[in-house]
């Protein structure tokens, strides 16, 4: 079974959270753990439709609905 992942680079929010990794797909799990661990540097303004509904998923599935941030 496949882990489900994200492709960094369809979100330029998570591309900055991302920016070390030097990796094209995180699994979902750590993409929401970063969001979470790094919401602070999130450009709340510039999230995008695409990017917003990918955060509300990603709480939705792993955080219960809620990203603790």
């Amino acid at each position: 079974m496949a882990i489900p992942t994200v492709e960094i680079a369809r979100y330029p929010n998570l591309r900055l959270l991302a920016w070390q990794l030097h990796r094209e797909y995180l699994a979902e799990t750590e993409a929401f753990a970063l969001y979470e661990r790094e919401w602070r540097h999130v450009d709340r303004q510039s999230l995008g439709d695409e990017e917003r509904r990918l955060i509300q998923r990603l709480a939705d599935i792993y955080g219960r609905g809620v990203l603790n941030v």
